[in-house]
């Protein structure tokens, strides 16, 4: 038995456009009336939206994310008081992580902060700076330590221990780690843009989730915006 040519490829048409998920299949229009282009150009469009799907999530899939505090009973503000971070609020010991691949820029494993000198890149006391791949830097201070074998230059993994929870620092003796996220500028004693300029919560609420948010083009506005200059 043949079949009108027409009806073949619409037939054809049909079972393609049905096979996506969660919807019916779509019956065959009257073959008299059906447009002979709109059957030659479905299979381009279905390649071309399946292609542009595969490019998504390839992209998504680039940069992995971890929340940076491992442990139970940990919280974070929103908000925080003069400039763009947070206060990561757990108990002293608990694991600090590298939010992302990437290469230390920077750490200070003693703790030279003294009340009576001014605010200024010694409130952090104990601190970890990370550069990570997708251009961001992540920065954690106030640690009780800096894991041994970190050294500037040194690559880490995402969700990788640096350090542990602490309370050095000016951190008013509470224990929680300051976290910043911002771009690296001078990657080295840039202080009041190592200590955040991109509010991090709700890229911590994603990362808690399983969730892989990025702050890159965040960051990348910012400086954009602003030059380096916090």
């Amino acid at each position: 038995m043949r079949f009108h040519p027409y009806l073949t490829g619409l037939t054809a048409l049909a079972v393609l456009a049905g096979s996506g998920a969660g919807e019916p299949p779509v019956a065959p229009a009257d073959p008299v009336s059906a447009p002979a282009p709109a059957v030659e150009t479905a299979p381009a469009q279905i390649e071309l939206a399946a292609a542009t799907t595969v490019t998504a999530v390839a992209a998504a899939a680039k940069h992995k994310y971890a929340f940076p505090v491992k442990g139970k009973n940990v919280s974070y503000h929103k908000t925080h008081s003069g400039y763009p971070a947070t206060d990561i609020f757990a108990a002293c010991g608990k694991p600090f992580l590298a939010t992302t691949s990437g290469v230390v820029l920077e750490i200070s494993r003693v703790d030279r902060y003294s009340k009576k000198k001014p605010d200024g890149p010694l409130n952090g006391g104990k601190f970890v700076s990370i550069l990570g791949d997708d251009g961001v830097r992540y920065y954690g201070s106030h640690l009780s330590v800096v894991s041994a074998g970190l050294k500037k230059g040194v690559r880490v993994k995402v969700g990788q221990q640096v350090g542990k929870v602490g309370k050095t620092g000016n951190s008013s003796g509470v224990c929680h780690v300051h976290y910043g996220i911002s771009p690296s500028c001078k990657k080295t004693g840039d202080w009041k843009v190592r200590r955040g300029v991109v509010w991090p919560a709700t890229y911590l609420t994603s990362w808690r989730k399983g969730g892989q948010k990025s702050p890159a083009a965040a960051v990348k506005a910012w400086n954009k915006k602003k030059n380096c200059k916090a």
